[in-house]
């Protein structure tokens, strides 16, 4: 179908045009959007390609030498909106209608609704998602359910709302401007600004984001450049709207003056990504030799290359006048059993403890059980509405320490999870579901990622495993098949032929034994759904 602007046009698959979200002036909006940014993002990616190539040969990332100055001199960012000042426990997950309803519900202050990589970004699911935070922000969302016989609407008070629209690696191929498919960064925040604005600025707040997997300064003043160029074409004040930029690679490390400076009109504040983050330092260094990550489990916030990037970015932040988050607790409630549960929300504890120690200024937490745990410890140690204040000056972080390899071990335990977890989260992905209940944790694209990548980065190197076995293709395919087997024996060969299971396994093992690595699982997954 052509749209009324001769120069968009939606794929052949769309069959619901969502006439009350994609409205002409909304489509030229995008279009604008794209005429403008689009190939300037084309460009950004290449240059990824690029710098990856340096790391191939060997090199490890370094403190940019044509920046010293930015990273020497005193200057601060703007200031922050009194509604993102006191953000100690921050819930994130998917736009769907529940979820944004029980989330903006939860006690946490604020809410990150997600577009990314806890939302499989099925057409629906992105338009659909639209309209639910329009109606979210119009205070009217709620919802039915007539099998529990339950209804759900919005407190009073609710959580502060951000959004984080797609990457820039990601497209949104449903949406075509001069045969060229969209970027699913721009669609998403397009349609967001232009539907929201000027009811969240009557409402006493305004846009805010969460920008995800920068991974060099230069894409940090794309973004600033887009925010720029869409205030002034709705017409309201520059730095209304606002960005957290995620620190989920290992290449922003480097950078974490120079992105906030790209933003200094709209930053409020750096994240730390964890999981994102191991997945980037694997993947960047996947082709140096003997360069090995142990099992994902024994990578945690206390391992010197993660407590070390954690640090840096409060003190980088602190000096820069803006907010330091600290990273996700991703476990959800262990229902039938008392003791596991409670073990588990002690791991949490100790998580948020050690975080505002450290002079975070809030946390984020994966499911609204977490939200009293978190806010307990943030309550404790942090008086005041943020640790700003808190300089630490005593950091001293090198190159070498943001780079250094965690010790450990890979085991044969390790191999299964990975295999299980990645073969499991793409088939409900692949079913439109971005964010996955397993084990006790809730997953997202980002531990996806992590699960496949270790795979392939250990059989490349036929690591030893901790029983001295060598990882190789034949033990490989022994324990695919061993995990796929347990599979169908869980769902039943019956049922297995109305899931997607068949195309995730080839999928996964097609990413796995690939001599070239796929920069991201969602991009060769993204074409079945």
């Amino acid at each position: 179908m052509e749209n009324t602007l001769s120069k968009v046009h939606f794929a052949s698959e769309v069959k619901n045009y969502y006439p009350e979200i994609l409205t002409d002036a909304a489509l030229e909006f995008i279009l604008d959007l794209h005429k403008n940014f689009n190939a300037k993002r084309l460009t950004l990616l290449n240059n990824r390609k690029v710098q990856q190539k340096v790391f191939d040969s060997g090199k490890f990332p370094q403190f940019l030498k044509e920046t010293k100055t930015i990273r020497e001199s005193n200057w601060t960012a703007e200031a922050i909106p009194t509604d993102l000042q006191d953000r100690r426990v921050e819930i994130t997950g998917p736009v769907d209608r529940k979820m944004i309803i029980n989330a903006l519900n939860s006690g946490a202050k604020t809410f990150m609704a997600d577009l990314e990589d806890s939302n499989s970004p099925t057409w629906e699911n992105s338009i659909h998602g639209q309209q639910n935070l329009i109606d979210a922000n119009n205070k009217t969302i709620s919802l039915t359910d007539t099998e529990r016989n339950k209804s759900y609407t919005l407190n009073p008070e609710t959580a502060v709302l951000l959004v984080r629209p797609r990457g820039l690696h990601l497209d949104e191929r449903h949406i075509i401007i001069n045969n060229e498919v969209t970027s699913g960064s721009l669609v998403d925040f397009g349609l967001y600004v232009f539907h929201n604005t000027k009811t969240m600025m009557e409402n006493g707040t305004a846009p805010y984001f969460y920008l995800p997997k920068l991974e060099h300064y230069t894409e940090a003043r794309w973004w600033n450049a887009v925010f720029t160029f869409a205030q002034e074409y709705l017409n309201v004040p520059k730095g209304t709207f606002k960005a957290t930029v995620l620190v989920e690679t290992i290449t922003a490390s480097f950078q974490l003056d120079e992105i906030i400076y790209e933003l200094k009109d709209h930053i409020v504040g750096l994240n730390c990504g964890r999981w994102d983050y191991i997945f980037s330092y694997i993947k960047k260094f996947r082709n140096h030799p003997n360069f090995v990550v142990p099992n994902r489990d024994q990578v945690t916030m206390t391992t010197p290359f993660m407590d070390a990037y954690s640090k840096l970015v409060v003190q980088r932040c602190h000096k820069r006048g803006i907010l330091a988050i600290g990273g996700m607790a991703a476990q959800i409630p262990i229902k039938n059993n008392e003791r596991a549960n409670a073990a588990a929300l002690e791991k949490v504890r100790l998580d948020k403890e050690r975080e505002v120690k450290n002079g975070h200024d809030g946390t984020w937490v994966a499911h609204p059980a977490l939200v009293d745990v978190a806010m307990s410890e943030f309550n404790k140690y942090m008086t005041t509405s943020n640790q700003i204040h808190v300089t630490r000056d005593d950091v001293q972080i090198t190159e070498a320490d943001l780079v250094e390899l965690p010790k450990g071990t890979v085991t044969e335990a390790g191999i299964r999870k990975n295999i299980k977890v990645g073969i499991l989260y793409l088939e409900a992905w692949l079913r439109g579901h971005g964010a996955v209940a397993l084990y006790n944790l809730m997953e997202d694209a980002a531990t996806a990622e992590i699960s496949r990548t270790q795979v392939w980065q250990w059989l490349k190197n036929e690591v030893l495993l901790e029983d001295g076995r060598k990882f190789n293709i034949e033990l490989y395919i022994e324990l695919l098949d061993d995990e796929v087997e347990k599979i169908v024996a869980e769902i039943g060969e019956n049922e297995i032929k109305n899931t997607k299971f068949k195309l995730a396994i080839e999928l996964f093992d097609k990413l796995v034994l690939s001599e070239n690595f796929e920069e991201f699982l969602t991009l060769t997954a993204y074409q079945h759904i």
